[in-house]
């Protein structure tokens, strides 16, 4: 597997200097100065990828190539604004850029309700509570009907959480669940946008009278549109999982398990319309056996993200160590290695450790954090390929 890290362009804190020095080969990122539905140009997309080749690194995957909210809910904008996406991916291939992440999540991208939840080593990591992202949807978005969606437990808990909730940890929710981690991943919502509980909602209201068919009939017009391009200039586009992998805010999500890679893979067959296998996205959910996805998926897998959780039987979950939880990552690290070698591969939502407690990484994205976890993964990697070779 290549070894290669999420970097957030030329103003990330993180320098390329400081990735070379870890062992980091390859760079995911993109261009995340240009709006979302504009055309990414050639000379933009060359620009970004001699500065990173000036480092000794490569460009080795875009990550993403954002698909605009009128597409996935079918506005009248959507004709345009996928010409203006066959236009990045044929500038993309021209410029040599040959494997492109996105997902088709609507609105909102992945969802936690605590971004420093602390463990006893001291150590904080990511963390969804059901409890409090229902308290979430139920008393600050007080989206209409979000009692169905919900067990008597949980609404009865949740009415517990309100009689001792303060109004700080609203106003933390609201920002941990539709700011901090949106801005800088879909831009649909940023900091400082004014009264983002109100935006989020006439997001939401975009996607009335969507269900789950339709947004899979909207995906598959997205794919028929897109992967002739795709095919034509040698780019492989791969969709990233829902994260988590099920419904929120009443919204559809369709890429959630193994009905569902199965269903998109074969949508629009063809090689050049792939899959990223994130362990960590697909191992939130209980259903999801990781390795034995990974086994199914392999051949139509173009990039592999390395991470794993821990679920409770309520329907919690929180990073796990890169060696432990339900993502399985040294079965599923021999499986890549076996079935389809010389994968991109990137480790995913590092701990928040040391010195990096203080510094304003993206949330998920520390380095120390994750380069602990290169080093845990770059181990299971080199004691694969020794199991192999013998």
């Amino acid at each position: 597997m290549e070894k290669t890290w999420r970097w957030f362009g030329k103003k990330d804190n993180i320098t390329l200097d400081m990735l070379r020095q870890i062992g980091v080969e390859g760079i995911v990122t993109a261009l995340h100065d240009v709006p979302n539905g504009e055309v990414w140009t050639l000379d933009a997309i060359n620009d970004l990828k001699q500065y990173i080749e000036s480092f000794g690194l490569r460009w080795s995957v875009v990550e993403s190539l954002p698909i605009s909210e009128s597409i996935k809910y079918g506005g009248k904008e959507r004709e345009q604004l996928l010409k203006n996406y066959r236009a990045s991916l044929e500038n993309l291939g021209k410029a040599g850029l040959k494997t492109v992440c996105y997902n088709f999540m609507p609105v909102i991208d992945w969802v936690r309700t605590d971004l420093y939840k602390k463990h006893e080593d001291g150590t904080m990591t990511l963390y969804f509570d059901k409890v409090r992202f229902a308290y979430f949807d139920l008393k600050i978005l007080k989206r209409e009907g979000a009692e169905e969606e919900y067990t008597a437990k949980e609404l009865e808990a949740v009415q517990e959480l309100d009689k001792r909730i303060t109004e700080a940890e609203k106003e933390e929710l609201i920002q941990t669940i539709i700011v901090k981690t949106q801005g800088f991943i879909n831009g649909n919502i940023k900091e400082g946008d004014q009264q983002p509980v109100e935006l989020f909602k006439r997001l939401l209201k975009l996607y009335d009278g969507i269900d789950r068919n339709q947004l899979r009939e909207n995906m598959k017009y997205f794919l028929e549109s897109v992967i002739p391009t795709a095919e034509e200039y040698g780019v492989n586009l791969c969709v990233h999982p829902d994260d988590p992998p099920f419904a929120v805010f009443g919204l559809p999500r369709i890429v959630g398990g193994s009905d569902d890679i199965e269903w998109l893979l074969n949508a629009v067959d063809s090689p050049n319309n792939g899959l990223t296998f994130c362990a960590g996205s697909l191992s939130a959910s209980l259903r999801n056996n990781v390795p034995e996805l990974a086994k199914k998926f392999a051949k139509r897998t173009h990039f592999v993200h390395l991470r794993s959780t821990d679920v409770d039987e309520n329907g919690n979950f929180v990073e796990a160590s890169h060696l432990e939880g339900r993502g399985h990552l040294i079965e599923v690290v021999r499986i890549f290695e076996k079935e389809n070698p010389n994968l991109p591969m990137r480790i995913d939502h590092g701990k928040l450790m040391l010195d990096d407690v203080d510094k304003t990484y993206n949330p998920g994205y520390s380095f120390l954090g994750r380069m602990f976890a290169l080093a845990q993964v770059s181990g299971i990697i080199a004691t694969v390929k020794n199991e192999i070779n013998q």
